[in-house]
């Protein structure tokens, strides 16, 4: 599979991922809906920013902006386990939203490798 299409699929992806997110962020206890629910859209939202602009940008800028977007998610796992331990959504959700964000992280990784070592080579 090409990097070019394995960018490209990350749009849908993440798009069918946000939005269960969003849906499931507004079950939340009203508290956290407003404390830990802002922080996990602002990080879903900045990454959904930078998957867009990894799609328009140089090779050898795309290395950058491929690791933000795995910190991203590497943020967001946690903050779906903390929503987990509390209580805040069930385990039947949570399996389904670390199987979405468990699909991104493969892409990422896939391109993580592609542009790590091609990013070596024309050091």
């Amino acid at each position: 599979m090409g990097e070019t299409k394995k960018e490209l699929m990350l749009i849908p992806k993440s798009e069918k991922y946000i939005q269960y997110m969003i849906e499931t962020i507004m079950k939340l206890p009203r508290t956290e809906k407003y404390s830990i629910g802002n922080e996990y859209k602002k990080s879903m939202y900045k990454m959904l920013e930078n998957i867009l602009i990894l799609s328009k940008i140089l090779d050898t800028e795309r290395l950058n902006y491929i690791n933000k977007i795995d910190a991203q998610l590497n943020a967001q796992r946690i903050l779906l386990r903390i929503m987990y331990k509390n209580k805040w959504i069930d385990q039947k959700k949570f399996n389904y939203i670390i199987e979405m964000i468990y699909e991104l992280g493969k892409i990422i990784g896939g391109l993580l490798k592609y542009y790590g070592k091609n990013n070596k080579k024309s050091v």
